[in-house]
């Protein structure tokens, strides 16, 4: 075989551009979830990769490429056999290996979003080995490896359906096993939003798959060494931006219109929908189609994410089902109504008919049934044994401590001691009382001053609880049902008897003195406060060190600032 050193170097700068793509997922599902969560995201993005890539060595390429059935390749380890017979004009087996590898992590990684904040890691690990190594390469060989599909004339240029929409699939079926995340919805079934932490690092990751994208497709016509390739090239480069504008500006105006002000967030997953949308006919479709499927996708992904976080109940953080599920079997299926005839059949609104709108669907239909059934047995296989979801506790306190214990993925911006830096020593304060002499104290100030009060006077008492994250929200609920109306939430740091608990840090000891805390406080007059301290005290027990404090203090006055009401009134609640 002649080798072009023309295609063969479109294929590799390809490769290397879909492979930077695992760095703009990483950024996107980042910035769309919370800080507490960052290094779980970043370590699954990093892993998918590297665990899909020695499976799809292993088994994965022979089964996508393999000259065996219609549905199945062959099982080829370490990609042994001859695929003269698939390979690309002047491409390397290697070279062309490498290319579908990337592609494969791809699917693999668009998982993670639909279900980030609440997965066991060590179940991702699972599922996402499952995805590159059976799941995405059968699909694969229908579409891409001379398949059933790809006979029939299925066209799917650079995988809306072969890799987004079966990535999305599996994240809509991994979400809706997993439930949503805690907090998501209320008691009337309403959601809620949550935050990302940080859209300057989501828009970074949506400008790095922008660009990458025209490595994906572009580099898809696997050529550049006839005139036919470059100008398909260039048309490919051309749809793929124009798609993209085009929905972003749809999203823009429709959100603008729809809420009063244009979304920030859904802009963004805006621009991916249709990068999704025209990567399956961007070499078939002309500008005025690559606009018309650009223009659906932006429409399409704001009510597709309303009705699955709405409508259908399923908490999806980045938007991945709506993204690359929905708009990947968009842009599949609007491919047979706009198609020009130059690389496929005709579309439905060029003369073609309806046969390769059927096919079109055909092949998004059997897709979604291989991939939903086959990542359902894996789901149901990972919680059965394993176990997919991670513990309430903690989701709440984040993935970050509990899967990894990693503190922070921020360190420069918390309050955690300098590794390798000594603090100056303490120095004797003049005035306080010696510990053994302060042990015999019976009383306070504040204890003679409430024993001064005229009898039946009101008695303000501010309780004060020190507890982990993860009691936050129970302890919220029990205060509210003994009647607590008020209370100052701040995020602390501290620690107690235990002074710390020893975490690693590239295998050396991290000693932590400072661990994340929440105090409390709430000044009480109506309510007992023996209620409130047991009410708190049954709540935050768990027997374990760090259960935290609770600290009781009384209080001179009270004053509302608004309207001047001060003492028992300045506590109860206007209504």
């Amino acid at each position: 075989m002649t080798y072009s050193p023309a295609n063969t170097i479109w294929v590799l700068l390809g490769a290397a551009l879909v492979f930077f793509m695992q760095a703009g997922f990483a950024m996107c599902e980042a910035g769309f979830t919370r800080a507490k969560n960052t290094g779980n995201i970043l370590m699954k993005n990093l892993m998918d990769f590297c665990i899909g890539t020695p499976l799809y060595w292993l088994f994965g390429f022979g089964i996508m490429f393999g000259a065996g059935t219609s549905l199945f390749g062959w099982i080829d380890p370490f990609i042994m056999k001859d695929y003269g017979f698939i390979l690309p004009a002047g491409v390397p087996l290697w070279a062309y290996a490498i290319f579908q590898t990337v592609f494969c992590a791809t699917s693999a990684t668009i998982v993670s979003g639909a279900m980030a904040e609440r997965t066991r890691f060590s179940a991702y690990c699972v599922y996402s080995a499952a995805i590159s190594l059976l799941i995405y390469p059968v699909s694969g060989h229908w579409i891409w490896g001379g398949g059933w599909l790809a006979r029939m004339g299925f066209h799917d240029f650079a995988g809306s359906t072969a890799v987004h929409m079966v990535g999305g699939v599996c994240a809509l079926i991994g979400a809706k096993i997993l439930g949503p995340r805690v907090g998501k919805y209320g008691k009337d079934g309403k959601p809620r939003a949550i935050l990302g932490h940080n859209l300057s690092i989501a828009a970074l990751g949506v400008f790095i798959l922008w660009f990458c994208w025209f490595g994906f497709n572009g580099a898809s016509t696997v050529g550049m060494d006839s005139d036919s390739l470059i100008t398909s090239a260039g048309l490919v480069f051309f749809n793929t931006n124009l798609a993209a504008a085009v929905a972003t500006l749809a999203t823009m105006i429709f959100t603008w219109i729809k809420y009063g002000k244009p979304d920030v967030s859904m802009t963004f997953n805006a621009a991916l929908a249709g990068l999704v949308g025209i990567t399956a006919g961007c070499d078939a479709v002309n500008p005025f189609g690559a606009a018309v499927i650009g223009l659906c996708c932006g429409i399409l992904v704001v009510l597709s994410v309303e009705a699955f976080d709405r409508i259908l109940k399923i908490d999806d953080p980045v938007g991945a089902i709506s993204v690359h599920g929905v708009c990947g079997a968009a842009g599949t299926l609007l491919t047979g109504l706009f198609a020009t005839g130059v690389s496929t059949e005709k579309g439905v609104f060029y003369g073609g008919g309806f046969h390769f709108l059927g096919v079109q669907a055909l092949g998004v239909v059997s897709t979604i049934a291989w991939t939903a059934v086959m990542i359902t047995l894996v789901f149901w296989a990972i919680k059965k044994t394993i176990g997919l979801r991670a513990d309430a506790a903690d989701e709440i306190s984040g993935l970050d401590r509990s899967e990894h214990g990693l503190l922070t993925a921020y360190s420069g911006f918390s309050i955690l001691p300098e590794e390798g830096i000594d603090a100056p020593a303490a120095q004797p304060v003049p005035g306080i009382v010696p510990a053994p002499a302060a042990v015999p104290a019976e009383g306070t100030p504040g204890a003679a001053k409430k024993a001064e009060k005229a009898p039946g006077a009101p008695v303000y008492t501010r309780v004060q609880i020190i507890c982990r994250p993860a009691s936050l929200e129970n302890l919220k609920k029990a205060m509210n049902a003994i009647g607590i109306t008020g209370m100052t939430v701040t995020n602390v740091m501290g620690y107690g008897a235990q002074k710390g608990k020893p975490e690693y840090y590239r295998g050396t000891p991290v000693e932590v003195t400072l661990l994340p805390k929440v105090q409390v406080d709430i000044v009480v007059s109506r309510v007992p406060v023996s209620e409130v301290v047991e009410t708190a005290r049954g709540v935050l027990y768990t027997g374990h060190i760090g259960d935290g404090k609770i600290f009781v203090q009384d209080v001179e006055n009270v004053i509302r600032v608004r309207t001047g009401e001060e003492g028992y009134d300045a506590l109860q609640s206007e209504e």
